[in-house]
């Protein structure tokens, strides 16, 4: 395998086994918690900010509570000081004293509804994703229940058959049982490749691009002569385009060009380039002019 090759095959890899949450975990999270995260950040970063502006607080109050001290302890000293002079001094210093507490319990009141909105916010989320895990552990019963009760075709072409049948039927959680029974029963098999491709294809539908992802993955590396390893290219470069991978995808196209340069795949993938280069090299728009009257 070329070092390019291996390069994707390894990406497509990783984005599942270490760089995202497993599947039955990271669905739910992408679908119910991301648009929890920009209000997450913003409150984590208004409460680290406050705790800043506490810690920078409280040595100024240990200061004055020193001075006070001090003061106290030297008004023996002080006899021969103006009595009104002292009063002055030391109404004075009460009076920091006391703005510094009343900052302080400001901080600490803010701080306060931080930690409530955040634990709001975390308990809304961990609801959610149970909710979502629930549903998503409804249509694996479902889809299992189906499974026990659907007759198998004892023929391994019959079988794969009937899981793309499925898929294309979209009974999606149905084609992944099939799927997953065929790579287990038939797991040496030419065409396994064409079982991965399948599996991949059922997340595609969902937009689970990382699901998606792993099974063009073992297809590009463990079976990369089946007959969908060049669409599995193609799919490939559309889940790194929609994970905002565009390196990534444009390297996609290029692999499927040099090492399936005659297949149909290959061609849409030759206009996908050059549509990026033409759009590389498209000038930046020019400034609108300015206003009659502008100056």
């Amino acid at each position: 395998m070329r070092p390019p090759m291996r390069r994707l095959a390894l990406l497509a890899l990783l984005v599942l086994s270490g760089c995202f949450y497993p599947a039955d975990r990271g669905r739910a999270i992408e679908a119910k918690v991301d648009r929890l995260s920009a209000d997450n950040t913003r409150l984590s970063e208004e409460l680290k900010q406050a705790r800043e502006e506490l810690a920078a607080t409280l040595p100024r109050i240990d200061t004055k509570v020193g001075e006070v001290t001090r003061a106290l302890e030297g008004l023996d000293k002080a006899a021969r000081r103006n009595d009104a002079d002292i009063g002055i001094q030391l109404q004075k210093t009460v009076e920091d004293l006391a703005q510094l507490r009343g900052q302080v319990e400001t901080y600490l009141y803010k701080i306060g509804e931080l930690e409530t909105a955040l634990g709001k916010l975390t308990a809304e989320a961990e609801k959610k994703l149970l909710a979502q895990q629930g549903a998503e552990a409804v249509k694996e019963a479902e889809a299992r229940k189906q499974a026990e009760a659907l007759q198998r075709p004892t023929d391994k072409k019959e079988f794969l058959a009937l899981a793309q049948q499925k898929a294309k039927a979209r009974e999606l959680p149905l084609a992944r049982q099939l799927y997953s029974e065929f790579m287990k029963k038939w797991s040496k098999d030419a065409l396994m490749g064409e079982a991965h491709f399948g599996m991949g294809e059922t997340y595609f539908t969902e937009d689970k691009c990382r699901e998606a992802l792993f099974e063009y993955g073992k297809v590009i590396q463990d079976h990369p002569k089946t007959p969908s390893a060049p669409a599995a290219y193609l799919r490939s470069s559309d889940c790194f385009a929609k994970l905002k991978m565009k390196e990534e995808s444009r390297l996609a196209l290029e692999e499927l060009v040099k090492s399936f340069p005659k297949s149909d795949a290959a061609k849409t993938a030759k206009t996908r380039i050059a549509e990026l280069d033409k759009a590389k090299k498209k000038p930046a728009p020019a400034p609108a002019p300015p206003k009659k009257g502008t100056p």
